[in-house]
């Protein structure tokens, strides 16, 4: 059991949030409240029954759930509420920034226009006390050609999002499979970033920072299977943004003691923690942290790595960054290791 003054700092502490879904933020009261605004019926009978249908055993049958649960995101409107009621639980948890990731092709393939779609999130972002920028991420169970075509989309409001990524289901997909895209993304300077490693195996890592070029890694928990690549992420300092509480309920580990978060933070990685799909996958930013703490053996000095290299990973102005990495110091110079 997690001591209370430990506890309490894992609350307490400035967070950075690098991997969260925005539609996997989205909570059952507000699929519901949503789908009668916008006349849409839903398979669940109540915000019970849906609840009840979280049991994943793998990856895509979450995403079998998440694709229902978007389907009530038809307006500007249903975008921004979604993402004020993130940002809102954000600000509770002591996230100081977050850089969202959303995924357009899961909203236009309904006839959302991609505009509604982007200005209803990064209008939530500029209305919240949280830092908050945007990453777009293609769908790699879909076509290179379509991420072209949902580039081109977007493009006219390139001065709202910074960064490029990709999710979905990894197996069959390998991230050379949008090595084109990626590389036009990279020549039109936005930061990129890609999940690699969570089912897929550990040449996904590598091919995703040799031939994507991202700049840091989603998930990428599978790279212990292999030595030399651990090796080459603590040398580079690539950080992994890896989301404990979803790896457990996708089964990639069969319970939080068997996470090998420890031992990636004792090889030297630049770990982070995150929520991934919080909505569905039982907790936002300190549930996350708590869960992995109460189940590890890990202390305050993690706390504090964990907490630096949140902000560390961050595509943030230098000196926002070095601000925010005082605040951590100041924070954790009040307590005794």
């Amino acid at each position: 059991m997690l001591n209370t003054q430990l506890r309490g700092v894992l609350e307490g502490m400035p967070k950075a949030e690098l991997h969260i879904h925005i539609e996997g933020s989205l909570e059952p009261e507000l699929i519901f409240a949503l789908a009668a605004r916008n006349h849409v019926t839903l398979p669940y009978a109540s915000v019970d029954d849906l609840r009840a249908a979280y049991a994943f055993s793998d990856l895509q049958s979450f995403l079998d759930i998440y694709y229902a649960g978007a389907s009530v995101l038809l307006h500007e409107q249903d975008f921004y509420d979604m993402t004020a009621a993130y940002l809102q639980r954000a600000a509770a948890d002591n996230v100081r920034h977050a850089e969202i990731f959303f995924d357009p092709q899961t909203h236009t393939a309904r006839g959302v226009p991609i505009k509604d779609v982007i200005d209803g999130i990064y209008r939530a972002c500029q209305d919240s006390p949280v830092s908050a920028t945007l990453i777009l991420s293609f769908l790699r169970h879909l076509s290179e050609e379509d991420a072209f075509a949902t580039l081109e989309q977007a493009l006219p409001y390139r001065d709202k999002y910074i960064g490029i990524g990709l999710d979905s289901s990894e197996r069959g997909n390998p991230p050379e499979k949008f090595a084109r895209v990626f590389a036009r993304c990279k020549e039109l300077g936005f930061r990129l970033v890609a999940h690699a490693g969570e089912e897929g195996p550990p040449a996904y890592i590598e091919t995703a920072l040799d031939v994507l070029k991202v700049e840091r890694i989603d998930h990428g928990v599978r790279c212990l299977d292999d030595p030399a690549l651990v090796q080459r992420l603590a040398r580079e300092q690539m950080a992994l943004t890896v989301c404990p509480l979803s790896n457990i309920k996708l089964c990639v580990f069969s319970e939080m003691a068997q996470h090998n978060l420890l031992q990636l933070l004792d090889a030297g990685v630049k770990v982070t923690i995150n929520s991934d799909d919080p909505a569905y996958f039982g907790g936002y930013m300190n549930d996350n942290f708590i869960a992995t703490f109460e189940a590890l053996p890990l202390g305050l000095a993690h706390a504090q790595r964990l907490a630096r290299n949140g902000f560390e990973a961050a595509f943030l102005p230098e000196a926002h960054k070095q601000q925010l990495l005082a605040e951590v110091d100041a924070y954790f110079a009040s307590f005794a290791f």
